[in-house]
């Protein structure tokens, strides 16, 4: 497969880069998330093919500049956001693949691959640039695969209350963001409104008893935490705490839609701080909250609103501060820089 590498700190973020709310490129299957326009590119409108792709095309997500919090996504942009995201994923979903730990979806982060045809008068070839992720076709593994090395979140208030957290057994008298004795495998439900449901482990194989049940729960635990231990290491070297981080894995597919392996790859984003918390090492303390490389920055200030009875958590939400805008910029380019060193 043609890929083009594109590691933390290889891009220019200029002040005048197009800022991306929302694209509308003429392919098919179009759906937006929170942060990702997604849609289906046709093989047979590939610019420059990509091979072993079995005539199933390939997805096309273009990070966006938006940003979602308690849920709801926000009416302010943070420009640039989305080629901070799409060069963090990139490094490391390369990083993943180099390192022999599981193959990815990744084919390439050239936007030229995308012909000229579907472009539209909103969506111009500037707002693809940087943000674009062309990645193989795969039927979804519908389980979140989150890894914990450290107690915070939902797994915090899981563990005040059962002494567990995913039906995992912790040891008594842990602190808010102590490290855990290893690291712990905690699947989630995956869903389409609200928030994402943890649930046991063996409840996850028979959310997959179709795609190879607990034989396939098995490998996403053992890939899911292989990929966690390795990159937090690699992370701490560099001065970044992972605390905990979520993944996708999918099973590629054919042009009729027929699963074609079933030896699951790495698919979406990978350890980005949308998708993980970061945290600067040379500042943990256990016993509190930690300051952050990640959104939750944003989720500080809301969490401020709602305190005061400005904000009840629903949409529309609130217009951010230019100094929270800048602020999470800054803490995303923070953590790239950090990365790339």
């Amino acid at each position: 497969m043609n890929r083009q590498s594109t590691e933390p700190g290889s891009l220019n973020h200029s002040q005048t880069a197009l800022t991306s709310f929302e694209t509308a490129l003429t392919l098919p299957n179009a759906r937006r998330g929170k942060v990702r326009d997604i849609y289906t590119l046709p093989e047979h409108m590939m610019h420059r093919q990509a091979d072993g792709l079995g005539g199933a095309g390939a997805l096309v997500m273009v990070a966006s500049d938006r940003i979602s919090a308690f849920d709801v996504v926000l009416p302010t942009p943070i420009p640039g956001k989305g080629r901070l995201l799409t060069s963090i994923a990139t490094f490391w979903l390369n990083w993943i693949e180099q390192e022999g730990i599981c193959k990815t979806h990744l084919i390439s982060t050239d936007h030229s691959m995308i012909p000229d045809e579907v472009l539209t008068e909103t969506t111009g070839r500037g707002h693809l640039e940087g943000r674009t992720t062309i990645g193989r076709l795969c039927k979804v593994i519908p389980v979140e695969c989150v890894v914990r090395g450290y107690l915070e979140g939902s797994g915090l208030k899981d563990y005040k209350e059962t002494g567990s957290v995913c039906g995992v057994k912790l040891p008594e008298g842990l602190k808010q963001c102590d490290k855990l004795p290893e690291p712990i495998f905690t699947p989630a439900t995956k869903a389409e409104e609200g928030h994402d449901e943890n649930i046991a482990f063996e409840d996850a194989g028979e959310h997959v008893k179709d795609m190879g049940g607990m034989e396939l729960m098995n490998k996403l635990r053992d890939l899911s935490i292989e990929i966690y231990t390795r990159a937090s290491a690699y992370a701490l070297e560099r001065g970044i705490i992972l605390a905990d981080t979520k993944f996708e894995f999918g099973l590629p597919i054919d042009g009729d839609g027929n699963i074609i392996d079933h030896e699951p790859i790495l698919i979406d984003e990978a350890l980005t701080p949308d998708s993980s918390r970061f945290w600067p090492a040379d500042e943990y303390q256990p016993g509190r909250a930690q300051a952050s490389f990640d959104k939750q920055f944003v989720r500080e200030y809301l969490q401020s609103l709602v305190d005061s009875g400005k904000w009840d958590k629903t949409d529309p939400g609130p217009v951010l501060p230019d100094e929270v805008v800048q602020g999470t910029l800054a803490r995303y380019e923070q953590a790239r820089s950090m990365l790339a060193d």
